[in-house]
C-alpha cells in the first residue's frame, strides 16, 4: 500500500512537469492516464484509442490503477512525453494534421485514431521507414474514394488523382476514364472531416470555387487509414501550391492555410433584401479564413445558392440581437441583425443558444482587421452584389 502510495504521488509529479503535462497526442490539459509500454501521458479520449493499439500500447490511470515499481522508474520517469515526442514525432512533416482535443467533436475519430496508429502502430514518422512519407511527395496520388452525386444521395465509386505537378485535383468515374469529370485547382480548395453531416465516420467534404459559387464534393472510404492518407495528400499539395506561391514565406505562415475548419454551421431562417418576403430555412456556413457567410437548402447541397462577405468593424460591419416579434418571421424568433455597407440582412435562430453562438462566431470575424489579399479581392463587391439579388 505505501508503495503504491508512492507511486502514484511519484506519477502525479511527473505530470505537472512540462511537457507531461498536455496529452501527448492531442494536448488536452491534466491528462490523467498514461501508456507505460510507451512511456506518455495521455488524456481519457485518447487513452481509449491506445486500448486498440493492445500490443503496442498499454494505459493505465495515474490516480486510481495500481503501478508496479519498475513501470514508474523504468518507463514513467526516464521517459515522458518530451522524449517519446522527439522520437516518435522525429521526421513528422510540415503538412501533416496534428489533431487537437477538439478534433473528436468536430471531425469524429478517425483524424485522431490515425494519428495515434501512425505515431505508434506505423512509426511512420520516426525515420525508421519512409515508405509512407514518400508516398506524400510523389507527383500523383490515386485515392478510390465513395462520392455522393451532385442531384442524389447516392455514393459511387470514384477516381480521385492529386498532381503535385500542375497542383490539381481530378477524379474519373472508371478507372478506364482518360477525360477527367472535374479538374479543381489547389488555389482556393479547403477540405475537412464532417463524419455527421455525410452521415458516415469517415466523411470527408471537399469545397472549391466553380464559377464564383462554391461547389462541394462530400466522400468517404470504410477504411480510415485510406481516408486519413487522402486528406493528407490534400494537405501536402496545398502546401506545395502555397510554398510556389508565396516562395518568401516560411512554412510556420502557410501552415494555418493548407486546410481550416468552418467557424459556424447550422441552420437560419433568412428573409430577402425589403424584409417584406417571408423567412426561409436555410443551411449557413461561416468561415473565418475567407471571411464569407455560405447558405444553402441543406447541408449536403452540391451548389451553395449565396454569401455574403463579412468586413472588419472599421468598415462598417456590425451585428446585434433582434426580436422576430414585428417581423413577418416564421416559426423562429430569436433574431441577428447584420449592418453591412450595402445593406442590412436579418436572420432568425430557433433557440436562444444557437443566437448567442452565431452572434459570438459574427463577432470574431468582424473583430478581424482586414488582411490585403481581402483588400485586393474583388470578392467584397460580387459577393454582396449576388447576395443583394439571391438572398431572399
Amino acid at each position: 500500500m505505501a508503495s503504491q502510495s508512492r507511486n502514484n504521488k511519484i506519477l502525479l509529479d511527473l505530470v505537472q512537469q512540462p511537457g507531461n503535462n498536455q496529452c501527448a497526442d492531442c494536448a488536452a490539459p491534466e491528462p490523467d492516464w498514461a501508456s507505460y509500454t510507451l512511456g506518455v501521458f495521455v488524456c481519457l479520449n485518447c487513452s481509449g484509442m491506445h486500448r486498440n493499439l493492445s500490443t503496442v500500447s498499454k494505459v493505465k490511470s495515474i490516480r486510481l490503477d495500481y503501478w508496479e515499481d519498475s513501470l514508474v522508474q523504468v518507463f514513467m520517469q526516464e521517459r515522458g512525453n518530451s522524449v517519446a515526442k522527439a522520437f516518435f514525432e522525429k521526421c513528422l512533416p510540415a503538412f501533416y494534421y496534428r489533431p487537437q482535443e477538439h478534433d473528436c467533436i468536430i471531425d469524429g475519430k478517425v483524424l485522431k485514431e490515425q494519428w495515434i496508429r501512425a505515431k505508434y502502430e506505423r512509426r511512420e514518422f520516426t525515420g525508421e521507414n519512409n515508405e509512407f512519407l514518400q508516398t506524400y511527395n510523389f507527383d500523383l496520388f490515386e485515392s478510390t474514394l465513395w462520392k455522393k452525386g451532385r442531384d442524389n444521395k447516392q455514393f459511387l465509386k470514384r477516381i480521385f488523382v492529386l498532381s503535385q505537378k500542375d497542383f490539381t485535383l481530378r477524379y474519373f468515374t472508371k478507372e478506364d476514364s482518360k477525360v477527367a469529370k472535374a479538374v479543381i485547382s489547389m488555389k482556393d480548395l479547403n477540405a475537412h472531416f464532417q463524419p455527421q453531416k455525410i452521415g458516415h465516420p469517415h466523411g470527408l467534404q471537399i469545397s472549391y470555387l466553380e464559377d464564383e459559387r462554391t461547389r462541394n464534393l462530400f466522400v468517404y472510404h470504410e477504411n480510415g487509414q485510406v481516408i486519413v492518407s487522402f486528406f493528407t495528400a490534400i494537405r501536402a499539395t496545398r502546401l506545395a501550391y502555397l510554398l510556389k506561391k508565396h516562395p518568401t514565406l516560411q512554412h510556420s505562415d502557410l501552415i494555418p492555410q493548407i486546410t481550416t475548419h468552418c467557424l459556424k454551421e447550422g441552420y437560419m431562417e433568412k428573409t430577402g433584401p425589403t424584409q417584406r418576403e417571408p423567412f426561409k430555412k436555410r443551411w449557413f456556413t461561416l468561415c473565418s479564413v475567407n471571411r464569407k457567410l455560405l447558405y444553402c437548402k441543406s447541408p449536403l447541397d452540391a451548389v451553395d445558392l449565396g454569401a455574403v462577405f463579412i468586413g472588419s468593424q472599421d468598415h462598417g460591419y456590425s451585428v446585434s440581437e433582434s426580436s422576430g416579434r414585428c417581423m413577418r418571421s416564421g416559426r423562429w424568433h430569436c433574431g441577428i441583425t447584420m449592418e453591412t455597407p450595402s445593406r442590412q440582412f436579418v436572420f432568425m435562430c430557433e433557440q436562444e443558444q444557437e443566437r448567442r453562438e452565431w452572434m459570438e462566431a459574427f463577432r470574431k470575424v468582424i473583430s478581424q482587421p482586414m488582411t490585403p489579399e481581402d483588400y485586393a479581392s474583388t470578392m467584397i463587391m460580387n459577393v454582396e452584389r449576388r447576395s443583394l439579388h439571391r438572398l431572399c
